[in-house]
């Protein structure tokens, strides 16, 4: 199987041209992001060029932070700066030859948001479609971002039927799933046509694969029995410094 490194989260103390170096050699396949857009671009296509590595996806902004912003595309109010940052993630975007940008919904309840994030949806698919970028979409658990206005994949399958573009896909995380829902064997293989994306990590505390709840080795063989080919991506969050939990990867590359 193949596994790209989720770079919001592992090796943060490092620039992230840095942290892809980090991540060839520790033996990822792949490389992915939260929000590259205070990096120069160039510096990061170099690192992506010399490694090798491709950057597989990326997020739009989150809008203000310090507000409390999570995310923009399902705000009623905002819908200029929720375009503005589709447009910035998919200049970067091609920019680095990244695959898929997942549009962040943001805190906001009830039918106004729901017509609202399906409008900056389609705005979103359209302008990535020409660039060859497909859009995901991912529900969070309600525990670690109460008020996230997606929350359970039924809820994105309706978006993306309601949407009806053939670039929108679900980026699905076991970590939120799990949370959510559970049943992610069942929930892989049913929505297996709509998923763009799969990430991963240890319930519930968010770590490395190689604990809680979740038996990621029936997970993972569940994926590779799929026929799911595309690199799974490590979204956990290290306990102390990165290299010392990827014990995970090393076992996953002996097999």
């Amino acid at each position: 199987m193949l596994f790209s490194a989720n770079l919001g989260f592992l090796w943060k103390e490092l620039a992230l041209p840095d942290a892809i170096r980090a991540a060839k050699a520790a033996g990822f396949d792949a490389v992915e992001c939260h929000w590259p857009y205070d990096f120069d671009l160039v510096q990061v296509k170099a690192a992506l060029t010399e490694t090798g590595l491709p950057m597989i996806g990326l997020n739009t902004s989150r809008g203000n932070v310090t507000a409390g912003d999570n995310g923009l595309s399902a705000l009623p109010d905002r819908t200029s700066e929720a375009r503005a940052a589709i447009d910035q993630a998919v200049a970067y975007g091609e920019a680095i030859g990244t695959r898929n940008i997942h549009v962040m919904a943001g805190f906001s309840q009830g039918d106004k948001a729901h017509q609202t994030f399906v409008d900056n949806l389609r705005y979103a698919c359209g302008a990535a479609a020409v660039k060859g970028i497909s859009i995901l979409i991912e529900p969070l658990n309600r525990y670690d971002a109460p008020g996230y206005f997606l929350e359970t994949t039924q809820q994105a399958i309706t978006i993306i039927s309601e949407v009806g573009a053939p670039n929108l896909k679900l980026m699905f995380d076991c970590y939120h799933v799990q949370l959510m829902e559970g049943d992610l064997t069942h929930k892989l293989k049913n929505l297996q046509d709509h998923i763009g994306h799969i990430q991963f990590a240890s319930v519930p505390d968010r770590g490395a694969p190689d604990h809680g709840e979740v038996n990621y080795d029936h997970i993972f063989g569940t994926i590779k029995g799929l026929g799911y080919s595309m690199p799974l991506g490590a979204e956990y969050k290290p306990q102390g410094a990165t290299d010392i939990s990827l014990d995970w990867l090393k076992k996953r590359s002996l097999l």
